[in-house]
C-alpha cells in the first residue's frame, strides 16, 4: 500500500495572504483541521493548522472586545502564523512508513508532493482507515491469535490448515509479542461462521490459540 493509493485529492488550500479568520471559517465549514499554503501554482509554500489557529485566538489580542478581536483576526494573515517548514510524503511513499514520519514528528498529517508541486494529502485517519481495512475488521468476522517460535514456514503451515477445513483467511498480522524475544503473534481473521471450525481445525494440530484476553499468556507459549 502506498500513500498515492489513498491520499486525499480534492484539497482545500489557501493563500499566504488568507485572514486568520477566513481560515477558521474554511477549517469550520469543511470540517478540517490541516489547510495546506500554496502560491496558487501548487507549491507548498508552509502548512497551518487547528493547533496554529487556536494558539492565534489565545494571543494577548484576547483581552480586546470581541469586535475589536473580529477586526484584528481579519487582518493577521496565515503567513504570520503558518508552520513554513513542512514535513512531507510522496505517491511512492509507503502506508507503513508515513505511519512511522507522522509518529516520529508527532504530526498529524502529511503534504503529498510530486515534482515539487502539492498532489494530495495523507493524516493520521487516513492510516487509521488503511490499517483498519488491512486488519479485515468487520462485523461478520472474528480473529483469535497464534503464539509461535519466529521460524520459515509457519504461516504457511497456518494456511494450509485453512484450505484443508475449507476457510477463508480474511486478514493475518504478525507481530512480536512483547516481552517474549522470538515469539510472535499471528491474528488471523476469519468469517464468523468459520470461527469455531477455525480454532479447532489449529488446535487439533498442536497450535495455541488465544480467542480472547488473557493476562497471564504463559499457558499459550509455544514450547
Amino acid at each position: 500500500m502506498y500513500v498515492g493509493w489513498n491520499m486525499i485529492t480534492n484539497l482545500i488550500t489557501i493563500s499566504p495572504e488568507t485572514s486568520v479568520f477566513k481560515a477558521r471559517e474554511m477549517m469550520d465549514h469543511h470540517k478540517i483541521t490541516h489547510l495546506p499554503v500554496t502560491d496558487g501554482k501548487a507549491h507548498l509554500l508552509g502548512i497551518v493548522t487547528d493547533r496554529d489557529l487556536r494558539q492565534a485566538w489565545a494571543s494577548p489580542a484576547t483581552t480586546l472586545s470581541v469586535h475589536e478581536l473580529t477586526y484584528v483576526l481579519q487582518k493577521l494573515t496565515v503567513d504570520n502564523i503558518m508552520t513554513r517548514k513542512v514535513v512531507t510524503a510522496t505517491p511512492d511513499m509507503t502506508i507503513e512508513r508515513a505511519a512511522r514520519v507522522l509518529q516520529d514528528h508527532k504530526i498529524g498529517c502529511l503534504p503529498v508532493l510530486k515534482n515539487d508541486r502539492l498532489v494530495g494529502m495523507i493524516t493520521s485517519t487516513d492510516l487509521l482507515e488503511v490499517f483498519l481495512k488491512a486488519l479485515g475488521l468487520s462485523e461478520d468476522t472474528r480473529r483469535f491469535s497464534i503464539l509461535v517460535r519466529d521460524r520459515i514456514g509457519i504461516v504457511a503451515e497456518v494456511g494450509k490448515r485453512m484450505q484443508e477445513a475449507l476457510i477463508n483467511i480474511r486478514s493475518i498480522i504478525v507481530v512480536p509479542l512483547r516481552g517474549h524475544e522470538g515469539v510472535w503473534q499471528l491474528m488471523v481473521r476469519v468469517n464468523l461462521v468459520d470461527f469455531p471450525t477455525a480454532v479447532d481445525s489449529l488446535k487439533s494440530a498442536g497450535f495455541k490459540i488465544v480467542v480472547d484476553y488473557v493476562e497471564d499468556v504463559t499457558p499459550f507459549l509455544p514450547e
